[in-house]
């Protein structure tokens, strides 16, 4: 389950709408939506505690290694880039659905395979016009 997943069932677990979570945290309710329907979250950890404290959860349980994988893909590339993240998340953790694997293992696995992502995306970079790079 993805960061704004989590952010709104723990949100319609604790009967909050989106504008009184909003307020509670200190951010707008336009914030509190991107949340929950884009996926991002808050780089300030003052906002993260808050959101912890409101829907009574940890940081641990809110934002998880695939949600930084996620957000890093959309920072860099946008929305395009997103969309492959996360269908690259989804595939994996199907590919693991009802198996042996631990959790730990299945964390080694997922890590290796976003290397690999972010190494395959520089190598292919180097192929790509000048013109049409980005960053550059």
């Amino acid at each position: 389950m993805l960061f704004g997943e989590k952010i709104k069932l723990l949100r319609k677990g604790k009967g909050l709408t989106q504008s009184e979570l909003a307020k509670t945290v200190g951010v707008t309710l336009r914030t509190v939506q991107n949340y929950e329907t884009k996926n991002l979250f808050p780089k300030n950890q003052n906002v993260v505690t808050a959101l912890c404290s409101a829907l009574d959860t940890t940081p641990d349980y809110l934002i998880s290694d695939n949600d930084i994988f996620i957000n890093k893909a959309y920072e860099k590339g946008g929305t395009k880039e997103k969309q492959y993240a996360e269908k690259l998340v989804s595939e994996v953790t199907a590919m693991f659905a009802g198996g042996e694997l631990s959790e730990e293992d299945r964390d080694d696995v997922m890590q290796a395979i976003q290397e690999a992502y972010w190494k395959a995306k520089k190598i292919n970079n180097k192929y790509t016009p000048k013109k049409y790079r980005k960053n550059e």
